[in-house]
C-alpha cells in the first residue's frame, strides 16, 4: 500500500506549510487543518491514509481527538507530533501509530511515511487472509517417482529467480501447491502470497479485485480499496485459472507484467508494485490464443518459464504414499482411530484412473476415514471407486459412484477420446437440467464461465446446444 493522502493537523502555520510542501514533493496529496473542526470537515469529505496530529490545538487536545477517531469505521494512521516523550507515550497508549518529537527533519518524515506504508500493507494482507481467501494449503509436496522428483528440481531451479511462471496441468493435480513452493523457496518468502481464482468472480468484479478501486468509482465503493496486486507488493501473486480472465482485462494485466504499474478502478494515480506473477491453467493456452479467447502477447509474457504438473495416473507408484499421508491427515482432522488401508484398497487405488487427480484421491480417502469404524481397516468397499477401471465399469458393492454417461465408441470400433467423453457428459447433463446452464455448471462442479466456453466451443464445431 502507498501513502497517497495525508492530513496535517496543527495550529502552527509554518509547520503545516513546511511539512505539506515536503510531502507534495514526494507526490503525496496533503490537506492542512489548523483546528480539530477543520480536521473533522476534511474527514467528512474523504479518507486519508495518514494523519500528522499536534498534541494541542485551539479547540481541543490531540489525545481527545485520538479517542474520537477510534470510533470511526475508516480512519487514517495517526502520528502524534509532540514536544515530550511523555506526551508521545500517552498518544501511543490512546492508539497513535507512531510519534514525532519536535523539532523533526524531512528525513524523519520520509522514513515515517515508508514505515506507515509497510505497516498498512501488513494490516491489509492480514485482513485479506482472515477473510478465508488466503487459507494455507498443505505445503508438503509428496512423491518419490521420477516425475515428482523432476518437478521438485525444476521448482528449486526456478524459485530463486524473479521470472514469471505459467503452471499447467489438469484439475486437481496440485498447481497451487507448486505456486506456494515457488514462493516459499524464493527470496520473496517473507513477503505475502496472494492468490486470485480468475473464474470464481463475476467479470464485473475481477478488475476491482485485481487492481483495487477508489471511493465512489461505482455503486457500493464507499472507501478506497487496495487490490490483490497491491496486497502482493514485495511478494508473489498467484493467478489461478488465468484462461478465464476476461479479454477486456488482459491488456491491463499485460501492462502490469511489462511495467509493474497500473491505476485503480476510478482513479488516475499510477500505482507501482514489485510482485512476482505466477499463473496457472488447466487449459491449453495455445488453443485459446488460436480461438481468440486469449491474447497472444499476454500468453508470451506469462509463458516465460512453463511448468507442467503431471496427472496422478502418470504417478501410479506414488499413490500408496499419498494415500497413507492423506489417511493420517484425516485421522487427525476427524479424531478417529483407523488402522490404515488394506492391501485390497491399495490395489483399487492403483487401478483407478483418477480423472480428478490428487484432489479426488483426497476426497476418496477422507470419505473412507469417516465411514470406517473405530480401529477398523479401510476396505475397498469404503472407497467408492471401481475395482479396476481398466477392466470393469461396475462399482464395488455399496460404493458411491457419481452418475456418468458411458461414451459410445466410434463406428469403426476405436474408443472415444477424452475430449469426446467430456463433451458427451457435459451435453448429457445439460439436457438433464433442461438446458439450464447455472444448474448444469453446479451439477458438473465447474464455473459457469468454464461451461459457457465449452458450449461455445461445441457450437463452433456444429453441435446443436438447444435453448439457453
Amino acid at each position: 500500500m502507498s501513502v497517497e493522502r495525508v492530513i496535517i493537523v496543527t495550529a502552527e502555520e509554518f509547520l503545516r506549510k513546511t511539512v505539506g510542501q515536503f510531502l507534495r514533493r514526494l507526490r503525496i496529496d496533503c490537506a492542512e487543518a489548523g483546528t480539530l473542526q477543520d480536521a473533522h470537515d476534511y474527514l467528512g469529505k474523504g479518507n486519508f491514509d495518514l494523519m500528522l496530529l499536534d498534541e494541542t490545538l485551539p479547540d481541543g487536545a490531540g489525545l481527545d481527538f485520538l479517542q474520537e477517531l477510534s470510533l470511526r469505521p475508516s480512519k487514517p494512521l495517526v502520528v502524534l507530533m509532540s514536544g515530550s516523550v511523555e506526551s508521545a507515550l500517552a498518544g501511543m497508549k490512546e492508539g497513535a501509530y507512531d510519534h514525532l518529537l519536535k523539532p523533526f527533519s524531512n528525513e524523519q518524515i520520509q522514513l515515517l511515511v515508508k514505515k506507515a506504508e509497510q505497516f498498512a500493507q501488513v494490516v491489509n494482507v492480514n485482513q485479506f487472509l482472515t477473510q478465508g481467501n488466503g487459507e494455507e494449503a498443505e505445503n508438503e509436496m509428496l512423491g518419490q517417482c521420477a516425475a515428482a522428483d523432476q518437478l521438485r528440481k525444476l521448482i528449486r531451479r526456478v524459485a530463486v529467480t524473479n521470472a514469471t511462471v505459467l503452471i499447467q496441468g489438469e484439475n486437481g493435480t496440485g498447481k497451487e501447491l507448486v505456486a506456494r513452493a515457488l514462493h516459499r523457496l524464493s527470496p520473496r518468502k517473507d513477503g505475502p502470497f496472494i492468490k486470485l481464482n480468475c473464474a470464481s468472480l463475476p467479470e464485473s468484479l475481477v478488475e476491482s479485485e485485481l487492481f483495487g478501486h477508489e471511493k465512489g468509482s461505482f455503486t457500493g465503493a464507499t472507501n478506497k480499496r487496495e487490490g490483490r496486486f497491491e496486497l502482493a507488493h514485495n511478494g508473489t501473486i498467484f493467478l489461478d485459472e488465468i484462461s478465464e480472465m476476461p479479454l477486456s482485462l488482459q491488456a491491463k494485466l499485460l501492462r502490469v507484467l511489462q511495467e509493474r504499474e497500473f491505476e485503480r478502478v476510478g482513479g488516475n494515480r499510477t500505482v507501482k508494485v514489485d510482485v512476482r506473477v505466477i499463473a496457472a491453467t488447466n487449459r491449453k493456452l495455445e488453443e485459446c490464443v488460436e480461438k481468440n479467447q486469449f491474447r497472444q502477447d499476454l500468453y508470451f509474457r506469462l509463458n516465460v518459464v512453463p511448468i507442467l504438473v503431471p496427472p496422478l495416473r502418470d504417478r501410479v507408484e506414488d499413490i500408496p504414499l499419498l494415500a497413507e499421508a492423506f489417511t493420517q491427515r484425516f485421522i487427525r482432522k476427524h479424531g478417529v482411530t483407523v488402522q490404515g488401508l488394506s492391501a485390497g484398497s491399495n490395489a483399487s487405488l492403483r487401478a483407478h484412473r483418477w480423472p480428478g487427480n490428487i484432489r479426488e484421491l483426497q476426497n476418496v480417502i477422507e470419505r473412507a476415514v469417516i465411514l470406517c469404524g473405530d480401529e477398523g481397516l479401510i476396505e475397498p468397499s469404503l472407497l467408492g471407486i471401481p475395482t479396476s477401471t481398466a477392466t470393469s465399469a461396475q462399482p464395488m458393492p455399496n460404493a458411491v459412484v457419481p452418475n456418468a454417461v458411458a461414451p459410445a465408441p466410434h463406428t469403426n470400433g476405436v474408443p472415444a477420446t477424452l475430449a469426446q467423453i467430456e463433451k458427451g457428459h457435459i451435453l448429457s447433463v445439460l439436457r438433464q437440467n433442461e438446458y439450464n446452464r447455472t444448474q448444469t455448471a453446479k451439477a458438473l462442479d465447474i464455473n459457469i464461465r468454464t461451461l459457457r466456453n465449452k458450449l461455445n466451443e461445441y457450437q463452433a464445431q456444429g453441435e446443436e446446444i438447444g435453448r439457453d
